[in-house]
């Protein structure tokens, strides 16, 4: 059975519409798509007309064309809408009280991928902490977490690492849909509540991973074109952190990886295959490949490195892979192996790679050559797991 997301359950429940009836603003993106591949805005255009008064954007922009971290979008009146469309990542990240003015009922419909350094869980975080002393009703239409919402994995943010790609004490996976997200930041993390409701989907199961509910994909963010890499995802955006390229400017982004200096099939078949096996991972093959980004990092130039198959979804420990193969990398490439220095994400002062992260320990483990048992230590979920048991809705 179809899953139907809180967005196609408003849309067919008149009743519910009839709910909302004060002026109305809505957060989107690229991927806010019904199960018809209907745009939210032109549904909510039809469901609340002359009331439909603003459009916001996360970062990418509403349109998602947006390349990067720190490179914002300008705030626009839509040609077709005529109404505004504020950026949300652009000289603020937060809405100003302007912006908000005249709203009622402020609705957030955004695909998330289920891993903590994607951003569009705190602008919607962000949203509700600016609306808790204000008469707006924040209303999150939900959406599936889609590489599921049980498994997680992955260290905690320490509190000096907090940054716009890590908030709050999230795993790197956290098994939540971005309306239970929304539902513990309320519970958990803020004093002052905000008016919240949270509208959910229909027929969807916690083990479900996007491509068994039935629904099409539309590329939330200008590099995840497939559902399929939101899964190696989890693996490969730590490479932001590096001047590795993680296929920017290729056609399989935040799947591959790789540097200008290396030959893969030496790399791969004299170095990482007996290191793969003594690693104990599962659930995922490495092919040595060639790539040329065509823009970002070595833009232009040809990388040799690997790409990941994820060959078996339940063994697959993305944090785990990412981290060894980073470790791997470092020592493979010594002194061409260099981390990106700052800013990141509008942190002008820590290592890029700390604030992705969320810590300075991992960047030590691969400095060190620590083992992949090592991280076991790094990852304490016990109460993490107690505060998720608390919120969840399936």
């Amino acid at each position: 059975m179809n899953v139907y997301t809180g967005l196609d359950v408003l849309v067919k429940d008149k009743t519910l519409q009839k709910k909302f009836n004060g002026n109305v603003a809505l957060l989107c993106h690229n991927g806010s798509i019904d199960h018809t591949y209907t745009h939210a805005a032109i549904r909510f255009k039809e469901m609340f007309g002359s009331k439909f008064i603003k459009l916001f954007g996360p970062q990418h922009g509403f349109s998602t064309d947006v390349q990067d971290n720190m490179v914002e979008t300008d705030h626009v009146i839509h040609p077709y809408f005529g109404i505004p469309v504020y950026s949300l990542y652009s000289e603020t990240r937060i809405p100003t009280d302007e912006m908000l003015t005249e709203i009622d009922h402020f609705f957030v419909d955004l695909q998330d991928v289920g891993c903590r350094i994607y951003t569009y869980i705190y602008t919607l975080t962000l949203l509700l902490e600016k609306c808790s002393n204000k008469d707006i009703q924040v209303v999150v239409l939900d959406r599936p977490n889609p590489i599921n919402g049980i498994d997680m994995e992955g260290n905690l943010v320490e509190p000096e690492f907090e940054s716009f790609v890590g908030l709050h004490p999230l795993p790197i996976r956290y098994a939540m849909t971005i309306g239970e997200v929304a539902l513990m930041h309320q519970k958990l993390w803020v004093k002052e509540k905000t008016k919240l409701e949270v509208i959910k989907m229909q027929h969807w199961k916690r083990e479900m991973y996007y491509e068994d509910t039935g629904l099409p994909w539309f590329l939330p963010s200008p590099n995840l074109a497939r559902s399929e890499s939101t899964i190696t995802f989890p693996a490969t955006v730590f490479f932001e952190g590096t001047l590795l390229s993680e296929g920017r400017g290729t056609s399989q982004p935040l799947e591959i990886v790789g540097h200008p200096k290396i030959e893969p099939f030496s790399f791969y078949m004299d170095y990482l295959v007996p290191r793969i096996k003594s690693s104990k991972l599962e659930g995922f093959v490495l092919r040595p490949i060639t790539f040329l980004p065509t823009f970002q990092k070595h833009g232009n130039t040809v990388c040799g490195g690997v790409q990941i198959h994820v060959t078996n979804k339940a063994l697959f420990k993305p944090w785990r892979v990412g981290q060894f193969i980073m470790r791997e990398l470092y020592h493979f490439l010594g002194d061409d192996f260099k981390w990106k220095t700052p800013p990141y994400e509008y942190n002008y002062t820590q290592n890029p790679i700390d604030i992705i992260n969320g810590t300075d320990k991992l960047r030590h483990w691969i400095e060190h050559n620590e083992s992949v048992e090592a991280l076991d230590s790094l990852e304490n979920l016990d109460e993490y797991k107690r505060a998720f048991n608390s919120i969840k809705v399936y």
